[in-house]
């Protein structure tokens, strides 16, 4: 897979791509990850990339040309499936996302700044737009971090242990079930009884239980759309 990451901040996204699994799957080139500064791209001699809102809105826009020339160089170097513009008012991340996007070949980011970016960009440029939750940040670079990180994960051959991420919370609408490991014993703390018996099919209709109960109590509208979804199977 190839991420473009396009930015005026390109440094705040070296810590979270230079650790852990990101940084491993870079390394054995399963992905290949590019930042650009959108500022090299600014025909303005202080490389300014924002000015003021039309119509007098408080705050400062990011102007549609140098996103522009970017964007255009790019597509010409390589076709993309999505080019995602991360922005409050887009559509909810979630899991299944995560799933479609880590298949896909070609993506690039948008990091939106200051109040956005100018409207037209997103009318004509960008091909899907992406919220990580009801809140503000001040810029898309770390809403961009985490997009790539629940994208990466998911391809084969990041993971070790690649079917550790078909277990986790949200696949299947479900909360995972609880984990335990050594001592089974502290402080009196005990291991369920279940988990130690060896009995795999037993323990994979205790998990399944454990998931359904957990989705139930912490997040009941995940439980209802599974409600939904057995009702017109």
């Amino acid at each position: 897979m190839n991420i473009d990451i396009l930015t005026i901040l390109p440094d705040i996204l070296d810590g979270p791509f230079s650790q852990s699994i990101l940084k491993r799957a870079i390394e054995k080139k399963i992905v290949t990850l590019k930042i650009h500064n959108i500022r090299n791209y600014s025909t303005n001699k202080h490389r300014t990339v924002d000015d003021y809102a039309f119509g007098g809105e408080a705050g400062m826009v990011l102007a549609i040309e140098p996103i522009d020339r970017l964007i255009s160089k790019l597509k010409a170097e390589n076709q993309y499936d999505e080019i995602i513009y991360l922005t409050p008012d887009g559509e909810r991340f979630n899991q299944q996302i995560a799933n479609q996007l880590s298949v896909k070949e070609n993506i690039m980011l948008l990091c939106g700044h200051y109040k956005g970016v100018d409207q037209r960009v997103r009318d004509h440029l960008i091909t899907k737009e992406i919220s990580i939750g009801d809140y503000v940040l001040t810029g898309g670079e770390l809403a961009a971090a985490i997009l790539v990180d629940a994208i990466v994960r998911l391809i084969p051959g990041v993971l070790s242990d690649e079917t550790s991420a078909l277990t986790d919370s949200f696949q299947d609408n479900l909360l995972a079930p609880p984990s335990y490991t050594r001592p089974a014993d502290y402080k009196g703390w005990k291991v369920p009884d279940i988990l130690l018996s060896g009995n795999h099919d037993e323990i994979d209709v205790w998990r399944m239980k454990q998931s359904v109960e957990r989705t139930e109590k912490l997040r009941p509208d995940l439980f209802s759309k599974n409600i939904k979804k057995k009702q017109t199977e």
